[in-house]
């Protein structure tokens, strides 16, 4: 695939965020990628003023994002295979060892009557990722949920309700600065997504916070391109965890495959 080609699938594949499709999309003469302008105007600002990125990723500021693009439109370099983790500055996007055990997080009370379902869906999410690895570990520290913003200095990170119905869930990178580490979740969306069960969506967007990339940035998927600031960890798995089934995956419900389970197991240890 060529370079504008693979521009032109993630300007496109941007547009997807966990099962919804934003309405806005990159407008571009065929055959070119759109100017920075356009696929600003194309990409969905949260409500915290956030851009949403390859479905369900915060950049958090006008410059952030133009890198984004940047990285996109300029000439890329192939990789050949992987489940795979976020590189910054050519170094893995992961959590050190003592830390890793050491995931605390809140659920907020804000929630309401959704609160106990969202309570379960991350238990069940979390525990997929704890059954793979003993190195990895997230408590649910409740006495903060009353609190639970990312000004709170007592967990790791919070889990809060959306304000948008734009998107299902979204996360962020162990390199994401205290201020912007939350999960966020619609309810609504989460229990009602078809296939895509809630343990599952929860397990997705906390393979992010472990590090995590989306599997379908493989050249192997040939859609959905997004960036190559990655390491590979296993070989190309299209049923990944990490791969929207509509992006070229094999499977339909957003599971964890034994793929995933050697690819932790590779990054934080058995």
């Amino acid at each position: 695939m060529t370079t504008t080609s693979r521009t032109l699938a993630v300007l496109a594949a941007s547009a997807l965020a966990g099962g919804a499709i934003f309405t806005g999309q990159a407008t571009a003469t065929e055959g070119q990628a759109p100017s920075y302008t356009e696929f600003k105007a194309s990409t969905f600002q949260d409500l915290d003023r956030k851009f949403i990125v390859n479905g369900d990723e915060p950049v958090n500021s006008d410059g952030a994002l133009r890198q984004f693009y940047d990285a996109l439109v300029a000439p890329q370099e192939t990789h050949e295979d992987g489940l795979i983790v976020n590189t910054v500055s050519g170094r893995d996007d992961k959590w050190s060892a003592t830390q890793a055990l050491n995931l605390t997080y809140c659920v907020s009370s804000k929630f309401g009557a959704d609160y106990s379902r969202v309570v379960s869906a991350m238990t069940a999410g979390v525990g997929q990722w704890e059954a793979a690895t003993s190195k990895v570990n997230f408590t649910h520290v409740t006495a903060q949920d009353g609190n639970c913003t990312t000004r709170n200095t007592s967990v790791l990170f919070s889990v809060e309700p959306t304000k948008t119905t734009q998107y299902i869930a979204r996360a962020f990178f162990p390199s994401t600065p205290k201020s912007g580490r939350n999960v966020l979740v619609n309810a609504r969306s989460l229990y009602s997504s078809g296939s895509w069960t809630p343990s599952n969506i929860m397990a997705h967007e906390l393979g992010h916070t472990l590090g995590f990339r989306h599997e379908h940035t493989r050249p192997e998927a040939g859609t959905c391109f997004e960036d190559n600031n990655w390491r590979p960890l296993t070989a190309y798995d299209s049923a990944s965890i990490m791969h929207y089934p509509q992006c070229n995956g094999s499977s339909d419900d957003l599971s964890m495959t034994e793929s995933d389970r050697v690819g932790v197991r590779a990054l934080y240890g058995s």
